[in-house]
């Protein structure tokens, strides 16, 4: 990408300041602070509405009320089994019951709500965020952006326009230990950095099986849970946690792991967009029902380096002798980052850098979320603003787009398009069910 190119991709985005601090743990001066008059003050109560009460949600919620000015009013799930784990979860921790609704719009209606909480399946992730946006409310949305770019662009809009604070719930970006892998990586001691990796071996994960379709259980309202994705038979694979493997509704381990380590990669080689991205694997281990990749391996050609991602089901020796984690080779030496350590390796035929390994900083949920309270009462963006999610989640998605369409793909970041592929390039937008309708989309 020629100066001026990658001028406007960075000014279009946002990651021209989204990206600058990078490296910095405090909130980012990236949006103009123009607070509505129902924003919490520095030392106010932040009330905090769930939507998503599963697993994921509740750990969210937990952590959330870490902080002590955190309350929680109001619930929202499809099912009447998460509502209820959601409810004692919250009379746990504050001694009081909160109403719960099963639409997401009636969280967004209330005055008695200043952040949304967003932890649903991904196919689920857009509109509630943007519909939020225009509601007034910030909001904390895990990863990835939803199931498209063009919903990631659409939450991004939807947050710049209305001046919203977003955090995406990556949480290493707040990690004190992959910050200092990150600042070593930029500091030149590598040498010159040419090849980053990111692998994720699991061998937590099998074969989920084959059951039959059937009715929903008692207490769901199943086309609520469909919501925008397309009307199929209700099947227990594809609901709840399982729901990551279809392409209805998620990416596979491609952007649920992916995203958090590429975050990661991106953050220390810095906010180039891939030139080129190919990607190979398939469903070789797995006889089950489950449609996304057991086996993906995705190569980005960036400007200055190329990035290589790929996963693996059923086994747990993966790349380095770790089960996950990420590399970054110079030529004077790799640095290798996982959640427990960060290493350096160098290269045995020089005596630039010294070998050594660096304890981990433990779980960087709390610091993610504080992060996020403390913009929302300065109005300052946080450490995994929008700009730099979508872009995150961009590269991710990329991989599949590649995969799913069996081509070498080349990508227009200013545009967002996938050049002189029609096949790869409608993987890039999204066609929700009727009547749902995402705002500020370019392609849905």
């Amino acid at each position: 990408m020629d100066t001026l190119s990658r001028r406007t991709f960075l000014r279009k985005s946002g990651l021209a300041i989204g990206f600058a601090p990078a490296v910095t743990a405090g909130c980012v001066s990236f949006i103009t602070p123009r607070v509505r008059a129902a924003a919490p003050g520095p030392n106010d109560r932040v009330r905090v509405g769930l939507i998503g009460s599963g697993g994921m949600g509740r750990g969210d919620l937990a952590t959330f009320f870490l902080s002590p000015e955190v309350d929680c009013p109001v619930l929202c799930d499809v099912d009447d089994k998460m509502l209820a784990a959601g409810v004692k979860l919250v009379e746990e921790k504050r001694g009081k019951k909160p109403e719960t609704v099963k639409d997401f719009r009636r969280v967004l209606d209330r005055s008695d709500v200043d952040v949304v909480l967003v932890a649903t399946p991904d196919h689920w992730h857009a509109l509630p965020t943007v519909l939020a946006c225009q509601a007034g409310k910030d909001v904390y949305v895990e990863k990835p952006l939803a199931t498209t770019i063009d919903e990631g662009r659409a939450m991004l809009t939807a947050a710049q326009k209305h001046s919203r604070i977003v955090q995406m719930g990556t949480q290493w970006r707040s990690g004190v230990h992959w910050r200092e892998a990150v600042e070593f990586v930029r500091s030149g001691k590598l040498g010159k950095v040419g090849l980053v990796r990111g692998w994720a071996y699991h061998d937590w994960l099998g074969d989920v099986g084959n059951p039959p379709d059937g009715n929903p259980p008692p207490g769901v309202d199943y086309d609520m849970w469909l919501g925008p994705a397309p009307l199929r038979p209700f099947n227990p694979n594809r609901f709840h946690f399982n729901f990551r493997w279809f392409w209805d509704y998620a990416g596979g381990l491609m952007t649920d792991w992916g995203v958090h380590l590429i975050n990661i990669m991106l953050w220390a080689m810095g906010p180039q967009p891939p030139r080129t991205v190919s990607s190979t694997g398939g469903k070789f281990v797995l006889k089950d029902n489950s449609e996304t990749p057991d086996t993906q391996i995705a190569v980005y050609e960036f400007p200055t380096y190329s990035l290589v991602w790929e996963h693996k089901v059923g086994v747990g020796l993966g790349l380095n002798s770790r089960p996950w984690g990420i590399s970054f080779t110079g030529s004077e030496g790799t640095l290798i980052v996982t959640d427990s350590e960060w290493e350096i390796i160098s290269e045995p035929k020089k005596k630039s850098l010294e070998s050594k390994k660096h304890s981990g900083s433990g779980d960087s949920r709390p610091a993610h979320v504080r992060n996020f309270l403390d913009c929302v009462k300065s109005r300052h963006a946080p450490v995994e603003n929008l700009a730099v999610g979508h872009h995150v989640s961009t590269v991710a998605h990329l991989g599949n787009v590649a995969f799913r369409s069996a081509s070498r793909i080349f990508w227009d970041p200013e545009r967002e398009r996938v050049l002189d592929n029609p096949v790869a390039d409608e993987l890039i937008g999204v066609k929700y069910r009727k009547p749902w309708k995402l705002p500020y989309s370019k392609r849905a």
